[in-house]
């Protein structure tokens, strides 16, 4: 609206003045989002423009690009090839019409799908079939058919489809849902001080205008130089109201400097360059992988550094998502000696409290002289010994085992080699082993000489490559056939066995179980079933409970030890039994309506009982290389981390212990629903009713602990916590969770993720960060304020949902703590110092007003203020915001308690904001009123004439140029030559220009015709008034930032103190204690761990002293 109104007699500039920043500010930004598009335009036309064979009749095939494709086409896919719609499969490069498809880019799942065509398709085998019309009949189809859009064809060299949905019509189109819009707190603030600016230029103008109605009314009569007689509506002293009308569009247009639009611009290219640093951060590279951190979005850069909560999911995320056969149970016998790494943590820290036992007379003596002011906000432990560098405590490291053979860990004789035949139940172990290579959905690969498997889970993939050490080698799948090379002695030839598969009972989260139904070579029919052990324990037959109390007990053994567990148990069926209930199966398969999916739960459940127990499996999830250390540096910064996962809670429980999310001492509150078995009526009341009076007791439990070294843990199960994300308790959960160390969510779907995300950031008003690594945590990413997706196994969903994405979990102790860091610090100081410079220089122009009978005048040249914004200060504030660093990535990492400056938003609170206003306040002062009173009445030329508009306008804006960029010279913490460019450089850009603008013709330059050559240059009151003004207007923040390093330094000023002054190399012992306090008082992580071990150590100690003193005291009595 300015740049039209420009056009216009009431604009105080000239339309290219006005137009011009306006035009290169909003041209970059178009210019970034044109690109974007671009980039995504192309995206799409790539994809649409892929060419796909397509039947046009007679038998013959010719390529069509995607988008032209239309329902009812019928389409041949190769190998490796995306499917271009939503297809019917007909047939494929098999004969039994199967073929195998990828989803990652669907479902982010790497595990090949199974797909098959219908028997009546399978003729269709080549192009020349498809010159023959079929009968037409009708048959139930179901999603085992259907290829989706997007979806890969693999190890298969072709399939024939037709076309069922096209374009958006698509299931990836239909369920693509535009990602939610997210902005960081720094921006939302950013808005009030944008009304704040907009509500002071409003008053501002209106003053002006009533001033310049005022005096239109009053002096203008008198002013006969400007003939009051000629005059226009602009400036009527017979309608002073409406020239004040007038007036009040000029005045906005005039003091509109104080509204900072290239603001968002120089944000914009600040976070993309902040992005690019962060993306090309070697120390983020991971070089198994190959994978960078990436910024997937720059909007979110300095939210990084102001996260209070991590909700973080469990597996592929804190642990590696590549399952290790460690152990299993056959027959009520326990197999496998390997250690867990839960178990060697364990005995880690018990051999490290008996390290530190031996070393507490040194390093437990409390540190004296220190500073009564409290350096740190939140101080650490008080003893020397508890700074612990993580790296160097060699009782934590995990002993390294290195595997000969991926996923298969096991570690005992007496199954390898065909020595399970010598033991008590052979028969019981063949049976296992069987389960194993036939109870899946895996396709086998033949990879030199062996076989690998590309399966729906890694545990399945896990069993496989157990079954093949044990000598079961699952080697080909046909769609009625699976076939197994046993070898039974490590001496003897391998036998391939034949198995039918009858039937295929599916793994889903509501049945947690798999079963198939298989017949041997001898015609027997057995249902083959592995599952959760709590399922498979409840269906067993009576005389299938033999080995069930053993096999119960090592369940909960192999729980304990953080291992993932099944349940084996198998069936054997009588062929008129199985004939029956396949008549209904194939009913209900062929039955079309919403009661197919019942019907076929129904029927599962009829045949998968009467179960007889075989054994368990125990499978090792193991924890991501710089887990433990990760989170104990997270936890020293203050920050509170929640894992949210879908395995049992003893799993997630050990694996807490494992990362020292829990440890031995702290009081874990663990909440669950009551047994609902006895309650006739009502049930959801009684157990809303328990669930309450649980949250109450433990609430005020933690209340009412008197001890402030005391930690508790809150656990939770998904059942629990549907109830206790309803409207009425989830209040009362939230107050517990936040007063809990550590809160662990077990059994929870993506949805209670997602939910659980919610609660915490609106309940807490505080910035959380969500992480995870599969397709199941992609509501939770996109629900938190920052969502991170790590780029592992589990396909490529949840980095797509993502802000940023990184390959390890470790990499995010140095996305936050140290860009999260720098990032917030940056754009902070960046936005209040742009405030402080736009505020400095538009208000001089409100001052100068009221000298020129608020007339509308500019004191300074339009040029000036063209460059002001766009040149001559934008680079230093853009440098400011990509390199300004407080200390090192070094120092930010041995210093986490710097972090808590970002959730305290010690940078960008109001105190802070209104103290840069106020600066530029004074500074605008100072510049305006110092410059004015010099040259009102004072000889400028050497002629004795005094300065005009221009002398004093021109001197007046060099005041401003010098002032600002001294100014944030001051500001800056860090130098390199780029700073040192930008800051002087934009300085005697100023003089360059405006020696080479006076040199232009006067028609262009006008007042400014050779201004700085004859006019400015040659007069010391100009280099005078710059010196004396520039240093005036600097001397408050000189004095403010002088006074506080010296009476009450901030965290960083001490850390700045020291390695400048080479104390950190030439005090070792300060330093390291600097260090200790360097970090939020935390009760998880290893730190803690260790604390908690030198508190009881001191207590044991205390306790032996006093018992020592009371003895000796009544050895005196006795003896007295």
């Amino acid at each position: 609206m300015a740049a039209i109104l420009s056009l216009t007699p009431v604009a105080p500039f000239s339309s290219v003045s006005m137009i011009a920043p306006l035009a290169f500010v909003v041209g970059l930004s178009m210019a970034k989002e044109a690109l974007e598009d671009w980039r995504r335009f192309m995206q799409d036309m790539e994809v649409n423009s892929r060419k796909v064979s397509v039947h046009k009749g007679d038998g013959v095939f010719a390529y069509k690009p995607w988008q032209r494709l239309r329902v009812g086409d019928v389409v041949k896919v190769e190998k490796n090839q995306f499917f271009p719609a939503d297809m019917l499969l007909l047939s494929s490069s098999y004969e039994d019409g199967i073929c195998y498809v990828e989803t990652m880019n669907l479902d982010g799942e790497t595990n090949l799908k199974v797909k098959r065509s219908l028997e009546a398709t399978l003729p269709l085998e080549d192009d020349a079939a498809f010159g023959i019309l079929l009968e037409q009949l009708v048959y139930a189809l179901d999603p085992g058919q259907i290829l989706l859009r997007d979806s890969k064809l693999r190890n298969t060299t072709y399939v024939y489809g037709v076309v069922i949905f096209s374009g958006h019509d698509s299931k990836v189109m239909q369920n693509s849902t535009k990602s939610p819009s997210k902005r960081s707190t720094i921006e939302k603030k950013m808005d009030y001080i944008i009304y704040f600016l907009f509500t002071l230029l409003c008053l501002i103008s209106l003053i002006s205008s009533i001033g310049f109605a005022l005096k239109i009314r009053f002096g203008m009569p008198d002013w006969w130089y400007l003939q009051p007689n000629n005059t226009t509506d602009f400036y009527d002293p017979t309608k002073p109201a409406v020239s004040g009308i007038f007036h009040l569009v000029t005045a906005l247009i005039l003091y509109g400097y104080l509204i900072p639009i290239s603001l968002y611009v120089s944000i914009e290219v600040v976070k993309v360059l902040q992005a690019t640093f962060i993306n090309h951060d070697l120390h983020m590279y991971d070089e198994e992988s190959g994978n960078p951190a990436q910024a997937r979005t720059s909007n979110l850069n300095e939210e990084l550094g102001q996260v209070d909560t991590i909700l973080s999911d469990k597996t592929g995320t804190l642990t590696c998502n590549q399952m290790d056969f460690l152990r299993c149970s056959i027959a009520g016998i326990s197999y496998g000696v390997g250690s867990t790494e839960v178990e060697i943590a364990a005995a880690a820290a018990k051999q490290m409290g008996i390290d530190f036992n031996g070393q507490m007379s040194e390093s437990s003596t409390p540190v004296h002289n220190r500073r009564s002011r409290q350096s740190w906000e939140t101080r650490g432990s008080d003893f020397g010994a508890s700074e612990i560098e993580m790296h160097t405590v060699s009782a934590f490291k995990y002993q390294e085992h290195r595997q000969k053979i991926k996923g298969f860990s096991f570690e005992d004789n007496r199954l390898m080699n065909g020595n399970w035949l010598k033991e008590p139940n052979p028969e019981a172990i063949l049976l296992f082993f069987r389960i194993l290579a036939l109870c899946h959905t895996a396709i086998p690969e033949r990879n030199n000489g062996t076989f690998n498997y590309e399966a729906e889970s890694p545990d399945e993939a896990a069993f496989l490559i157990a079954a093949r050490e044990f000598g079961f080698q699952f080697c080909k799948r046909t769609q009625s056939s699976v076939f197994i090379q046993e070898r039974y002695a490590s001496s003897e030839d391998p036998i391939e066995r034949e198995f039918k598969i009858l039937n295929l009972l599916e793994f889903n989260s509501k049945r947690k179980r798999m079963s198939v139904i298989v017949k041997d070579e001898e015609g027997n029919i057995f249902l083959l079933c592995k599952g959760a052990d709590s399922i498979i324990l409840d269906r067993l037959s009576k005389n299938g409970r033999m080995y069930e109390k053993e096999t119960t007990k090592h369940l909960n053994e192999y729980g304990e030890s953080g291992l993932r567990t099944l349940a084996l148990a198998y069936r054997k069926l009588e062929d008129s039994e199985y004939h029956a209930w396949n008549r209904d199966f194939q009913k209900a398969k062929t039955t079309i309506g919403a009661e197919r999916e019942t019907m076929l739960e129904r029927m599962s459940d009829i045949m998968e009982k009467d179960f007889i127990l075989v054994g368990a499996t125990a499978v090792e999830d193991k924890l991501q290389r710089g887990v433990p250390q990760c989170i104990d540096k997270l936890a020293q910064a203050g920050l509170k981390i929640w894992v949210l996962t879908g395995d049992k809670m003893e799993t997630a429980i050990n694996i807490g212990y494992a990362c020292s999310l829990l440890r031995q001492g702290m009081k874990q509150i663990c909440i669950t629903t009551m047994n609902t078995d006895s309650l006739a009526q009502d049930t959801k009341k009684a157990v809303k009713e328990n669930i309450l009076m649980q949250l109450t007791n433990a609430l005020q439990m933690v209340n009412l602990e008197n001890d402030p070294d005391a930690a508790f843990a809150l656990i939770i199960d998904g059942k629990t916590l549907s109830y206790v994300l309803e409207d009425d308790l989830k209040n009362q959960f939230l107050k517990l969770a936040v007063g809990c160390a550590s809160v662990i969510c077990c059994r929870v779907s993506p949805k209670q993720k997602a939910l659980v995300t919610r609660l915490v950031k609106e309940g807490t008003r505080k910035t959380t960060l969500a992480i995870g690594d599969g397709a199941n945590d992609v509501g939770m990413i996109q629900e938190a304020d920052i969502g991170v997706g790590i780029s592992g196994v589990e396909g490529m969903q949840a980095v797509m949902a993502s802000d940023f994405s990184i390959s390890q979990f470790r990499f995010l102790e140095r996305l936050l703590v140290v860009h999260g860091h720098w990032c917030y610090k940056r754009i902070a100081q960046m936005v209040c110092y742009f405030f402080y410079k736009n505020i400095a220089f538009g208000l001089t122009l409100f001052y100068f007003e009221a000298y020129a009978a608020f007339s509308g005048q500019s004191v300074y040249d339009d040029w000036y203020m063209l460059l002001f914004n766009v040149i001559l200060t934008s680079l230093p504030v853009i440098s400011l915001g990509v390199f300004e660093q407080d200390v090192s990535s070094e120092v930010c990492l041995q210093f986490p308690a710097l972090y808590q400056q970002g959730p305290k938003n010690v940078f960008f609170n109001w105190y802070k904001i209104l103290g840069w206003m106020a600066n530029g306040l004074f500074s605008s002062l100072i510049i305006f009123f110092v410059s004015i009173h010099i040259f009102y009445d004072q000889a400028f030329r050497s002629g004795g004439q005094t300065a005009d508009m221009a002398a004093v306008g021109t001197t007046m804006f060099t005041c401003i140029i010098w002032t600002v960029n001294l100014q944030i010279a001051l500001t800056m913490s860090h130098f390199t030559w780029i700073q040192h460019l930008f800051v002087w450089g934009s300085i005697s850009t100023w003089y360059i220009f405006l020696l080479l603008y006076g040199l232009v013709s006067p028609l262009i330059s006008g007042n400014a015709y050779r201004i700085l050559v004859e006019a400015l240059a040659p007069a010391p009151m100009y280099w005078i008034t710059t010196i004396l003004v520039t240093v005036t207007c600097n001397i408050p923040y000189l004095a403010h930032i002088s006074f506080q390093r010296a009476v009450n330094p901030m965290d960083h000023h001490v850390i700045q103190e020291i390695k400048y002054y080479g104390k950190d190399l030439e005090d070792q012992h300060m330093w390291k204690r600097e260090r200790s306090k360097a970090r939020q008082e935390t009760k998880i992580g290893f730190s803690a761990r260790v604390d908690a071990k030198i508190r009881q150590y001191m207590r044991s100690k205390l306790q032996k002293k006093q018992s020592s003193s009371y003895a000796i005291q009544n050895i005196t009595a006795t003896t007295s």
